[in-house]
């Protein structure tokens, strides 16, 4: 299995642009700094009515295929 960590901002208002189908893929910037490309269709079960914010996995096959996005829990930037 790959997994690939990014960190994603959509307003509502750019997330229009997945959801009426005139943008298909989502090309993001890894937190180790590759790029990769999945169907905007996995984005939909994280939708809020700000858009789509957070941090997200991306797991999938060695081929790349069986894609699968998880949100990853924020983390606690002040914790000591």
């Amino acid at each position: 299995m790959k997994s690939f960590e990014f960190q994603l901002n959509l307003s509502d208002q750019k997330y229009l642009d997945y959801y009426r189908g005139s943008i298909k893929q989502v090309l993001v910037q890894c937190t180790d700094g590759v790029t990769i490309e999945f169907p905007a269709s996995l984005l939909t079960k994280f939708v809020t009515s700000t858009g789509v914010h957070g941090r997200f996995v991306l797991t999938c096959d060695d081929e790349h295929k069986g894609s699968e996005l998880s949100r990853l829990p924020p983390t606690n930037q002040n914790r000591r």
